[in-house]
């Protein structure tokens, strides 16, 4: 079991891993090892609450799918191990950030001494532009 938070996790089951061939330089051994990781995350079929289901699939996120599924590919290290830990890392921090719940803002005026200050301000740099002018007698 993967723990997202402390009353939701999800089954390794629903996880899919596929091995392919890294991207970039790394000489010979790249052409050989399939050390980075491909993870597929069915979000409609799986075991989490329906709330993060909505905000995964309402999200812009260009990694999930038409189908609904959340698609990760791992390849910052040399190991399959290690990039299949990056790949759940990154799923869990996805679904974790889709949980939070932004707290609603609230419009605002300013005050009305904070109105008064402003204005204040303006007429003294207005006073002082007025002083710099060229006198005429």
């Amino acid at each position: 079991m993967i723990e997202i938070s402390s009353n939701v996790s999800i089954a390794e089951s629903e996880l899919e891993f596929s091995a392919i061939r890294a991207q970039g330089a790394g000489g010979q051994n790249v052409n050989k090892v399939s050390s980075a990781i491909h993870l597929r995350f069915n979000i409609a079929g799986s075991s989490l609450p329906e709330f993060y289901k909505q905000r995964l699939l309402s999200g812009q996120d260009s990694r999930i799918t038409r189908d609904g599924i959340l698609v990760l590919k791992a390849q910052s290290y040399r190991t399959q191990d290690m990039n299949r830990q990056d790949a759940v890392e990154r799923l869990v921090q996805i679904i974790r950030q889709a949980g939070v719940v932004q707290k609603a803002r609230r419009p605002t005026k300013p005050t009305k001494a904070s109105q008064k200050r402003r204005v204040e301000g303006k007429k003294k740099l207005g006073q002082r532009k007025t002083l710099r002018k060229k006198v005429d007698f």
